[in-house]
């Protein structure tokens, strides 16, 4: 709820949308099988700055290029700051989505593919490509094939829809599900804080393409050759809006001091000292250097007698 207090006063004070911030549209309550949620309704945006960093196979992009996505963060941020008094407190490339697609044939709102799962006045839910009534869960079915409804039901809410699945895999949908999104990335960074899915990956295994890990091979297969990537890079809208205000506080009230994912936590935070708006500036610019080279500029390591921090730090 202070997330949607922050996000309510960031939506009022930018009527012309000017501002480079998410906006959220609406929120309500929905009560399920697993308790009560509160859903927040956002604008569509498109593509994250990491999958924009990926497209360049991690070589960083023209400095012209760098500059305006810049110029738009700064906007952001100068918001925020200045009239608002929030900081961010988890600026990365994950939380910084482009207005549309890199790939338009990717983007809904210009393929026709519909923007959210169909519904009826008999509620289905939209399962593997195909409706399958809901009343179902609740029949005779075994607790086998129940599951497997709710799974694949959670795949399509995944964006998994069209994927095929084998009936006789329990696979985690999680798991089985290849898709390169900016959920799975932050899914991944809030579980694993100490190995942020970024271009810091990349460094532990190489092969023949330029030390690039064997993945990115084949994330760079689905995007498409180097030269169709390229002419997307080239005519790509560069404009972009901050996102996730979920550990956002305000100047004159902070919820913790463990703020900031590792590889753009500022010097203060790490000292356990007081922080304010410049941690956002900190972390804005480990963001430029990411943008224009393709790695990270901090990437500390532990060893036996001393932990990142102390690296960091020295």
């Amino acid at each position: 709820m202070d997330e949607i207090t922050i996000l309510k006063q960031i939506a009022e004070g930018d009527p012309d949308d000017k501002k480079c911030v998410v906006k959220l549209l609406d929120h309500f309550k929905h009560s399920g099988p697993n308790g009560q949620h509160v859903c927040m309704v956002f604008e569509y945006l498109g593509d994250n700055l990491l999958t924009l960093i990926k497209y360049t196979d991690y070589r960083g992009m023209p400095l012209h290029m760098v500059k305006e996505i810049c110029f738009h963060i700064l906007v952001g941020l100068d918001y925020l700051h200045r009239q608002l008094s929030i900081i961010h407190t988890d600026l990365k490339p994950e939380n910084i989505l482009l207005l549309s697609m890199i790939d338009p044939v990717k983007d809904p709102r210009k393929s026709g593919a519909p923007l959210i799962l169909p519904t009826s006045k008999d509620k289905t839910v939209f399962e593997s490509g195909a409706a399958k009534d809901v009343k179902s869960l609740n029949g005779d079915l075994t607790k086998n094939q129940k599951k497997k409804i709710r799974r694949k039901a959670k795949r399509a809410a995944q964006g998994c829809v069209g994927k095929e699945v084998s009936e006789e895999t329990d696979a985690d949908p999680k798991t089985s599900c290849a898709a390169d999104s900016s959920d799975d990335v932050k899914a991944k960074a809030e579980a694993i804080e100490d190995q942020p899915s970024s271009s810091v990956s990349k460094k532990n295994s190489s092969n023949a393409d330029g030390g690039k890990e064997v993945h990115q091979g084949n994330q760079g297969h689905r995007r498409g050759s180097r030269s169709t990537r390229q002419k997307l890079l080239a005519s790509v809208n560069l404009k972009c809006k901050l996102v996730d205000f979920g550990n956002a506080c305000w100047t004159y009230k902070q919820f913790t001091s463990d703020i900031q994912t590792r590889q753009y936590r500022c010097p203060e935070v790490l000292l356990g000292s007081k922080y304010s708006t410049s941690a956002d500036l900190w972390s804005f610019a480990c963001i430029c250097f990411e943008l224009a080279t393709g790695d990270v500029l901090f990437d500390p390591h532990s060893g036996d007698n001393f932990d990142r921090d102390e690296v960091w730090l020295c």
